[in-house]
């Protein structure tokens, strides 16, 4: 039998002291109410940072690999897919899938409204599955077909304004000389809530940007590369960046629209403080729990060491108290957080306004190896903190404490 536990639990399951049986629930509660807080904190921010950046990723990749220019313009430099980096990409284990993209400016016109917008020219190569949760209706263009598609997904917010609907043809003037234009037809709208893509962005068949180019049929504008998450993303870049060619140039995503990014470690900086406060208030409430209980203890304490108990047996009925209680508060909080998370993950009971976060409910990512490491980073936190209140016992005299009241 192990003794300090033994005893342990007998003074916390006790019946007498009322005032110590509040204060052991007020400690459970705090530990529990804490933990939830902490874990539905970062499951949430998870859920953020993980819907942002797919979002991101989905419409631009991890990376994007381009030809060096000095022009200003927003006309790309062709590059073409028969280089050794497209075409043997699969050598580097790294990499989920590359494809080839072309981007090309102009102007949509219907009879009420015109519309500056970027078309994304996308080929047989692109992987619709990235995207396809961005889709709210209809279809991707048909790119696989032999003469090039002149279909077209746009946003939702571009639908809106120029009051166009599924299934509608509209007009895209070409910015380029000489000038020229195509009749397009809506087979899909989108909806990231991004404004730097639902402003401007809408999805065609590279094809036909490379008969506005005069470029042939292995030239592209970019390539778009798509790395697994295990892999940093400055580490892949450096990676990719010697296997291109020497007049390409490899460019982060995460720089180029670094202003959703920023926006994350800045979340992520409040995060970080929240937790310490809170980390910080169930220690506190710890050691006030083990001061009390040690002073309502006294005389066993006393008692103990007056039958020839060592201080460090003392020390383990305290700490061992100390852990039951935590545990308990653990117990009860992962209940509480993991529970209600499941509830927003399932049933999306709290919506977002998705103009102001980029979605219409708060996500939920599920992270078990956070989880687990939150519920230890909390146990050893409050179990070092125990350690203060505990040496308090050595001090302590036998005849003294017997006679504490």
């Amino acid at each position: 039998m192990n003794l300090p536990d033994f005893i342990a639990k007998r003074t916390i399951n006790s019946k007498t002291g009322q005032f110590s049986g509040s204060i052991y629930k007020i400690a459970i509660s705090s530990i529990a109410i804490g933990l939830a807080i902490m874990l539905i904190a970062l499951l949430i921010l998870g859920g953020f940072q993980k819907t942002i950046k797919d979002k991101v990723f989905s419409f631009a990749g991890h990376l994007q690999v381009t030809k060096y220019t000095l022009s200003n313009s927003f006309d790309e430099s062709p590059i073409s897919i028969e280089t050794d980096f497209f075409q043997n990409h699969e050598d580097l284990d790294f990499i989920r899938h590359v494809q080839g993209v072309a981007y090309k400016a102009g102007l949509l016109k219907t009879e009420e409204a015109v519309e500056g917008v970027v078309i994304k020219g996308i080929g047989a190569d692109y992987d619709t599955a990235n995207f396809a949760s961005n889709l709210i209706q209809g279809r991707f263009p048909n790119v696989n077909s032999e003469e090039y598609s002149t279909e077209i997904i746009i946003s939702k917010e571009i639908a809106q304004l120029l009051r166009l609907e599924l299934g509608e043809k509209v007009i895209m003037y070409f910015v380029q000389n000489p000038p020229r234009y195509r009749q397009l037809e809506i087979v899909g709208v989108y909806e990231t809530g991004l404004e730097d893509f639902d402003e401007r962005m809408i999805i065609g068949d590279v094809r036909m940007i490379q008969r506005l180019n005069d470029w042939t049929a292995d030239q592209v504008g970019s390539f778009e590369v798509f790395i697994n998450d295990d892999i940093d993303e400055e580490e892949a870049e450096s990676i990719v960046f010697d296997k291109v060619e020497a007049d390409q140039f490899v460019n982060l995503t995460s720089k180029k629209y670094p202003q959703y990014f920023e926006w994350l470690e800045l979340l992520n900086q409040n995060v970080r403080l929240f937790l310490v406060l809170i980390l910080f208030v169930a220690c506190f409430n710890m050691v006030a729990v083990i001061f009390i209980l040690t002073m309502e203890r006294t005389p066993m304490i006393g008692l103990l060491k007056s039958m020839g108990a060592k201080n460090i047996l003392i020390r383990n009925v305290f700490l061992m108290s100390g852990l039951r209680l935590t545990f308990k508060g653990l117990l009860w909080g992962n209940m509480v957080a993991i529970g209600a998370a499941a509830l927003q993950y399932y049933f999306n009971l709290i919506p977002l306004d998705q103009e102001n976060y980029y979605m219409s409910a708060v996500p939920i990512l599920w992270d078990f190896k956070m989880i687990v490491g939150l519920n230890l980073l909390v146990l050893v936190v409050v179990l070092i903190s125990l350690f203060l209140p505990v040496w308090f016992i050595a001090r302590m005299k036998p005849i003294k404490a017997i006679r504490f009241d």
